[in-house]
């Protein structure tokens, strides 16, 4: 007897991948032994790169947003949502000297979550279709073990800058929570504490989001696209920047400046910022990378 094609909707669809991306997940955990060394022993070649070069990794991050447009929107309309989910708790739960930091810390985390828009743009750089549920394709990815151990060094440095955070604000304006968040801003900028606490605390942030710059500009889309282990990537990445130090230190600002802007109106702003970001930063890897 023939078989009759059976003709799946949308729930059968979305649970299949996500059992199939569920698989792959668990299956990392394997994985992540050996994920520092990995399986190439030549380090990759890393170009020198001008800032025309950030310019064009920009405009083609603008046009693949431009290409996946629906798609990627609604992916990342997930981190805004999720944003301002967190810094409601930590009104709700007496956190709020760390709203913040939660919000400013997310650049340190940012390229974590740019790792869906890395594969959208890599499968489209090799001329095949995409759609958003491209992007959990990467928990599928041969490397997904050494993926997860550089995710793991991103989530520790935002968890310290966020130690480092709330340790300067007991030092400064003491042990006890704001009362409000009117209150917390005119401490924070009319007494000499909270101004303090203030630059010192940009200073702070700044070096956590140099240490992120360092060691993460390719070092994810890199782990993405090769099979190579976590300590190449993170050694690869300090070359490019120590080879490019302008042209990386132009990117460093565009990115913070695009984050900002994007987190300005509720965080809803990330919906746009984010994927044009994320698109340009695979751009960016393959011009700095051989």
């Amino acid at each position: 007897m023939a078989m009759q094609n059976h003709v799946r909707n949308p729930l059968e669809w979305g649970w299949d991948h996500l059992k199939q991306t569920s698989q792959a997940v668990g299956s990392a955990a394997t994985s992540m032994e050996g994920a520092w060394e990995g399986r190439v022993v030549a380090p990759p070649a890393v170009r020198r790169i001008t800032s025309a070069d950030i310019g064009d990794a920009l405009a083609k991050g603008v046009r693949d947003f431009g290409a996946c447009r629906s798609d990627v929107m609604m992916l990342c309309l997930l981190y805004p949502i999720a944003g301002l989910a967190i810094s409601r708790m930590a009104f709700d739960y007496g956190m709020l000297a760390l709203v913040f930091p939660l919000i400013a810390g997310f650049a340190l985390i940012a390229p974590l979550f740019g790792l869906g828009l890395y594969e959208i743009s890599r499968r489209r750089e090799r001329g095949r279709e995409t759609h958003w549920t491209d992007a959990f394709a990467v928990a599928r990815s041969p490397n997904i073990g050494s993926i997860m151990v550089m995710g793991l060094i991103l989530l520790a440095i935002f968890g310290l800058w966020l130690f480092a955070a709330n340790l300067l604000y007991t030092v400064t304006l003491g042990p006890d929570a704001p009362v409000s968040a009117q209150a917390f801003a005119r401490d924070a900028l009319t007494t000499s504490q909270g101004l303090t606490m203030t630059i010192v605390g940009i200073g702070v942030g700044f070096l956590f989001a140099l240490v992120v710059l360092v060691i993460g500009v390719v070092s994810l889309p890199m782990l993405l696209d090769r099979t190579v282990g976590v300590g190449t990537a993170i050694a690869t990445s300090v070359r490019a920047v120590r080879m490019n130090p302008g042209p990386m230190a132009m990117w460093g600002m565009i990115v913070a400046a695009g984050l900002a802007i994007g987190a300005l109106p509720l965080l809803i702003g990330l919906a746009i910022a984010l994927p044009v970001l994320g698109h340009a930063t695979w751009h960016l890897y393959r011009k700095v990378v051989v």
